[in-house]
């Protein structure tokens, strides 16, 4: 299969299951009193997003329960492996929640002024809601996971793998920040904090079904593994699509990571072969730097190799993912979440 039409292959699956999802957010977080907490929290769900943790975790359930989705079927009553029904639907909102909560507090910490392509939502209320707001969506998350319907004792298991994902990315973001203060940074380091940060919901967004449906440990792990995986896979490939991606694109401006300077695999790498990197460019913002300017510091860095070390790592840790996949029964969501790892590391770009 194509690179495109695996894109669309994909696009429409997460099509499909994101309008669901949509649905489902409205109905398990509705409006409430004070008005205006409520309005923040909802905010960034409101702006969009493709709900990709989301559609993995309806992916992995749909796999595990042999079960060809369409538009009738029943996410809040789905089989788990002993026929007993939870509410499936439940569990993707809850981790899709969680990505909303992570990305109000990152942008109150990078100070960023817009996110989808709408204000921030410390810009369009206020740091204190917005932080209120994030924190908010983090109790709810637990709220609707806990309450799913699911055997008990595999509902405290997942509580506690979404608690245990939401204390590593907190670890994530903090070795992102300290990585800012030093010029020591190791590649395997890197590696770390991108797991940490950005992985390990993925992970868990794969494995949390497994868990409430009652599977067994070996499939829970590999199935967290594939997460991990895709996620660790996802964000270093997005260090090359800031580089090698037009602007227009991009939705921003190409280079912008290494104008800021921002420690990537690629700037690591090319450090460890002798690169000046942080005289690549000369631009103090994004906004100044010029397309001849990251032409010409993409150039020295394809000649490190660096470029290519990174975009080897994103698809041999996809190649990985895809082949933790084994644990489940073949199908057409089997084959869903090998195209969707496949899609992280392309984006249709």
């Amino acid at each position: 299969m194509t690179q495109d039409a695996t894109a669309e292959r994909v696009l429409a699956a997460v099509r499909q299951r994101r309008d669901r999802v949509n649905d489902a957010i409205d109905e398990d977080l509705p409006m409430a009193e004070p008005e205006r907490l409520y309005e923040a929290s909802r905010y960034i769900l409101e702006a969009g997003g493709k709900r990709l943790r989301p559609t993995a975790a309806l992916l992995v359930a749909e796999a595990l329960a042999g079960v060809d989705a369409d538009d009738a079927t029943d996410y809040r009553s789905f089989p788990a492996l002993d026929g007993e029904p939870f509410d499936l639907m439940r569990t993707a909102v809850s981790v899709e929640v969680i990505q909303s909560f992570t990305l109000i507090h990152d942008d109150i910490m990078d100070d960023d002024d817009l996110r989808r392509g709408e204000p921030a939502v410390h810009r369009a209320y206020d740091t204190e809601t917005a932080i209120l707001a994030g924190d908010t969506l983090y109790a709810k998350a637990f709220e609707l996971l806990s309450d799913t319907g699911a055997a008990p004792e595999n509902t405290v298991e997942a509580v506690n793998r979404l608690a245990s994902a939401c204390t590593r990315i907190c670890e994530g973001q903090s070795l992102d920040v300290e990585f800012e203060t030093r010029d020591d940074v190791t590649p395997e380091e890197y590696l770390e904090m991108v797991e940490l940060k950005t992985a390990v919901l993925y992970g868990a967004s794969a494995a949390i079904p497994a868990v409430l449906m009652g599977a067994d440990e070996e499939t829970v792990q590999a199935l967290y593994q594939y997460g991990v995986d895709s996620g660790r896979a996802f964000q270093i490939q997005d260090d090359v699509l800031d580089l090698t991606v037009p602007s227009e694109k991009l939705g921003k401006q190409r280079g912008s990571d290494l104008v800021e300077g921002k420690e990537t695999l690629i700037t690591l790498h090319a450090r460890q072969q002798g690169v000046d990197v942080d005289g690549l460019v000369s631009a103090e913002t994004p906004a100044e730097v010029s397309e001849a300017a990251v032409d010409d510091a993409v150039a020295v860095l394809e000649d490190a190799g660096s470029i290519d070390h990174a975009r080897e790592m994103a698809e041999d840790l996809t190649e990985r993912s895809k082949e933790r996949l084994d644990v489940l029964p073949e199908g057409p969501a089997r084959d869903l979440l090998a195209d969707l790892a496949d899609y992280l590391i392309t984006r249709g770009y």
